[in-house]
């Protein structure tokens, strides 16, 4: 994440094995099932990994990862609870990424729930294109917003729960597939499938773009 590099250095409850629960739960099932259909994958990096549980679901599938996020807090965690010869946790924050070993040669980028945080989004696609192999594949995921889904939360009267301002952090960024696929294509990639988990379709909880390196 961008921003106070205290609050980001602090974020995050060590004690919860994922940031949303059971549905945290499902959403890294869902991302491990979309990895696994990916062609010849063997190294991913997980951008904003957080307590690094999605890093070893990958990790346990033989894959080679390497977590990356801005919290001391999660990655003491992840190191914890996750360590193994698979996964590798290191402390970065978008659009200050430090060098990384395998820059260039990763063939997944994994982001799940870290974008809609973001003030600059876009940097964590360019992030990806970076460490990205040519024609690797960024698996992103956001909660998802669309006019169905709206009008419901604005007859529900629900949009002042539903943007939680009463507490530091957050989502600041609240996207539709298509601004997801347009800041995609802008930022080099080619939008190939999107997924969705939760409720009925158009009132999806949450969506995730696989999108293809374009050069």
């Amino acid at each position: 994440m961008s921003g106070d590099g205290k609050l980001l250095r602090s974020w995050g409850d060590a004690s919860r094995p994922t940031i949303n629960g059971q549905a945290g739960i499902q959403l890294a099932e869902l991302f491990e099932r979309i990895v696994c259909e990916q062609p010849q994958v063997r190294t991913i990096c997980d951008l904003g990994c957080g307590s690094g549980f999605l890093a070893s679901r990958l990790a346990a599938r033989s894959f080679s990862v390497t977590g990356v996020d801005a919290s001391d807090v999660l990655l003491a965690s992840a190191a914890k609870h996750h360590a193994s010869d698979k996964v590798t946790f290191v402390r970065g924050v978008i659009g200050e990424l430090p060098p990384i070993a395998l820059a260039g040669t990763f063939d997944v980028v994994v982001s799940s729930d870290v974008i809609e945080h973001l003030l600059q989004p876009a940097q964590l696609i360019r992030d990806a294109h970076r460490l990205l192999r040519p024609g690797g594949r960024l698996v992103v995921g956001t909660p998802y917003h669309g006019y169905l889904k709206n009008v419901a939360i604005s007859i529900l009267g629900r949009w002042d729960s539903h943007h939680h301002v009463h507490f530091d952090g957050g989502h600041i960024k609240y996207f539709s597939v298509r601004t997801l696929g347009a800041m995609l294509a802008r930022e080099k990639f080619e939008v190939e499938r999107m997924h969705y988990l939760g409720r009925a379709p158009g009132l999806w909880k949450n969506m995730i773009a696989v999108a293809k390196r374009r050069e």
